[in-house]
């Protein structure tokens, strides 16, 4: 397996060039802070921007703890990846994930400065420390589980002097906001999306009122059952279809909860 690095301090958008710098280089899997990623898909590892502090993330992009380590090592063995792209702050952070997962030399270093101006790596440090944004280079529906409750969204566009052929790379990049962000602690209480549930589902034509919202949270995302009282004589199946979409789409992109379901329960007819 042939190995070269990507490297520039941590804000300046090399995760976002990432699959750009990948292509032209022949690259067909990256290592990026914890996770293995080949063809849009993650392969293995878990991010290290899950973790609570930013020392626990540098040591899990490290690969520092045993557990990180071993897994990576033994999806790199299992792959059929040719030609590795790590990235890494420096070049010897770069260094040292080859050396922990046994793997190179590293045969080239890309800089982030060769592949983005000035102005554009001002802008994702900037991104970094005023949003506390990051981005990770698979689709959100690979990282939805793992991040669920977290901020979270699809990166839909670049910017122009970046936009490449591939129609569906566009989409490849997903947008998170980690726990240990600048911006503090990202919190959504129950009572907002129930808030945000009753809001979407009253603009509903054909709903009543809502008469009771249970909101039950799992590891994969939000669970949500909803009582109410319709209109008689409209078409219960599009209203209720209707109204799931939309409480679904509202949460997700308002509150950045992964929502698993929305089950409706029609109790009542109003028939006035």
């Amino acid at each position: 397996m042939e190995v070269i690095a990507f490297v520039g301090p941590s804000g300046t958008g090399k995760s976002y060039r990432s699959l750009i710098v990948a292509k032209e280089n022949c690259a067909d899997g990256i290592i990026d802070d914890g996770l293995l990623i080949s063809n849009g898909k993650v392969i293995a590892g878990t991010s290290a921007k899950k973790e609570d502090t930013r020392i626990a993330s540098v040591k899990h992009a490290l690969f520092l703890p045993n557990r990180y380590a071993s897994e990576m090592k033994s999806a790199l063995k299992k792959s059929k990846i040719k030609k590795l792209m790590i990235l890494g702050t420096s070049e010897g952070m770069a260094v040292k994930i080859a050396n922990r997962l046994e793997i190179g030399p590293i045969k080239q270093f890309i800089h982030i400065d060769e592949v983005a101006t000035d102005e554009e790596i001002a802008m994702a440090n900037r991104m970094r420390l005023e949003d506390g944004k990051h981005v990770i280079p698979v689709p959100t529906f690979e990282i939805q589980k793992d991040f669920s409750g977290y901020f979270l969204h699809p990166l839909r566009r670049f910017q122009p002097n970046l936009d490449i052929e591939e129609k569906t790379a566009e989409a490849d990049k997903s947008i998170v906001r980690p726990t240990f962000s600048y911006m503090g602690d990202f919190i959504i209480s129950d009572e907002v999306i129930v808030q945000l549930a009753i809001y979407e589902a009253i603009k509903v034509d054909g709903i009543s009122k809502i008469n009771n919202i249970n909101v039950r949270k799992t590891n994969h995302g939000a669970h949500i059952d909803i009582t109410a009282t319709l209109n008689y004589g409209c078409n219960i199946h599009s209203v209720c279809k209707t109204a799931q979409k939309r409480i679904r789409e509202s949460i997700e992109n308002l509150a950045s909860v992964n929502v698993r379901r929305v089950h409706f329960l029609v109790r009542y007819l109003n028939v006035e």
